[in-house]
């Protein structure tokens, strides 16, 4: 699941709320918040904007 939300965020190509990914996706919102959890942990996404999320350079 962590792969398919960094290439939405990839797709879309700026920083997206939780919210755009869980539309875009058609999953659960609580798999996707599991996914984001586990990316911030890892360093694989970073926050430019309060709430909005883009893939670590």
């Amino acid at each position: 699941m962590k792969e398919e939300v960094l290439q939405i965020m990839r797709e879309l190509g700026k920083p997206v709320t939780v919210a755009e990914v869980v539309k875009k996706s058609g999953q659960e919102r609580f798999v996707i918040d599991r996914a984001f959890k586990e990316l911030k942990a890892e360093q694989l996404i970073v926050s430019p904007i309060r709430c909005k999320w883009e893939p670590a350079k």
